[in-house]
């Protein structure tokens, strides 16, 4: 009894709509997570604030933690696809999105660390105040210095991908140079406020940040509805094996 492989056009619809949809499910946990942590984390008393909404830091934090897994199968996804165009750009993407995930992870800590001091913030004396909000501060610094890298480590390995795709043709250039230009925006926003010329979540924070954004749910419907050009598919496969055959010779 023969067995029967999928066809490298199944395989490649499949990839695409896993693909899709992981961009939605790290785009709305992010946006999420990020929602419950930030009133907190901003508030002037954070320490109390934290301490005093303990369950919803959990399940933001949680939220967030599955968004960081979720940018990571991303680039993994993608890779099967993208190695047969680029491969050393494909693996450079795989490696800056996991990159990005631990980051993340490393925010994460820092929260949850926040969330175990504020504890024992409420429960110190007065006088150990000053100690506390010195910790604190730092605990705030490495969540927001992993989170910037994380966006970093995102865009850049954006900008391989997408410069694969307008190279292979898998999507619409149209759609492929919208992520390359939205992803440089995006970089150039976050790299502006390392260096204190922008200020976070400013209208130019966002004007920045929304092209990138906005691209990427339109991709993900595009790679669930219509997945991966054929012809670019076809077009590689058989130019692999005519170079096999070649080689071969």
């Amino acid at each position: 009894m023969s067995s029967i492989n999928p066809s490298p056009q199944g395989t490649n619809r499949k990839t695409a709509i896993s693909v899709g949809v992981l961009f939605i499910i790290a785009t709305i946990l992010n946006v999420l997570g990020n929602s419950l942590l930030k009133p907190f984390l901003d508030a002037p008393g954070y320490l109390i604030s934290i301490s005093a909404n303990e369950n919803q830091v959990i399940i933001g934090s949680l939220l967030v933690l599955l968004s960081a897994f979720a940018c990571a199968g991303i680039a993994i996804g993608l890779y099967p696809v993208l190695r047969k165009h680029n491969e050393a750009l494909a693996l450079g993407s795989v490696g800056f999105r996991a990159m990005e995930g631990m980051l993340y992870i490393v925010a994460l800590v820092g929260v949850l660390s926040l969330l175990t001091m504020s504890q024992e913030y409420v429960k110190a004396e007065a006088s150990n105040a000053s100690l506390f909000q010195v910790s604190g501060t730092l605990l705030l610094a490495i969540k927001t210095w992993a989170g910037e890298l994380g966006v970093i480590a995102f865009m850049l390995g954006a900008l391989m991908y997408y410069y694969v795709f307008y190279q292979s043709k898998l999507i619409p250039r149209w759609l492929s140079g919208w992520g390359f230009i939205g992803a440089a925006f995006s970089l150039a926003a976050t790299l502006l406020v390392i260096f204190g010329q922008l200020v976070p979540f400013s209208t130019v924070f966002i004007l920045l940040h929304l092209p990138i954004g906005l691209q990427e749910y339109v991709l993900a419907v595009w790679l669930i509805v219509k997945g991966f050009n054929p012809s670019a598919v076809a077009f590689k496969s058989l130019k692999t094996e005519t170079n096999e055959l070649l080689s071969a010779a």
